[in-house]
C-alpha cells in the first residue's frame, strides 16, 4: 500500500478522490503542524510515506532537488476548489502514484 502525506494546506475532503490502496494522512493528523517544509519532508519520508502533496508552489523550490527524502507533489488548479483539485487527482496523481515515484518534484496544473 502506497501512504501520502497532505501539508497543511491541502483539503482533507481530497483524500476521498484516492483509492483504497492509497493511504492518506494529513501532517495534522500525524502531530507535524507547523514543521517547517524540510522538516515535514525528512519526517514523512522516516514514516515510509511514498509522497507529500502540496499546494505550496514555493515547497519544492526551497529544497535541494537531489537531496529529497520523498516525491512531492504539487498541485495547482485554476480556481483552487475542491472539484479542480480533485480532477487533478483523478487525472493526474492517482496515475503517478500507481505507476511509482522517483524522488523528485511532480508539478500538475
Amino acid at each position: 500500500m502506497r501512504k501520502i502525506l497532505f501539508d497543511e494546506d491541502v483539503p482533507r475532503a481530497l483524500a476521498r478522490y484516492f483509492p483504497d490502496n492509497i493511504q492518506v494522512s494529513t501532517a495534522q493528523q500525524m502531530g507535524w503542524s507547523g514543521k517547517e517544509n524540510g522538516e515535514l519532508l525528512r519526517f514523512a519520508a522516516q514514516a515510509s510515506f511514498t509522497a507529500v502533496i502540496t499546494l505550496d508552489q514555493n515547497m519544492a523550490s526551497r529544497q535541494n532537488p537531489d537531496t529529497l527524502p520523498l516525491a512531492v507533489i504539487v498541485l495547482r488548479a485554476p480556481r483552487q476548489n475542491l472539484a479542480d483539485y480533485a480532477n487533478l487527482v483523478t487525472s493526474h496523481v492517482v496515475d503517478l502514484l500507481a505507476a511509482g515515484v522517483e524522488k523528485r518534484v511532480y508539478r500538475f496544473g
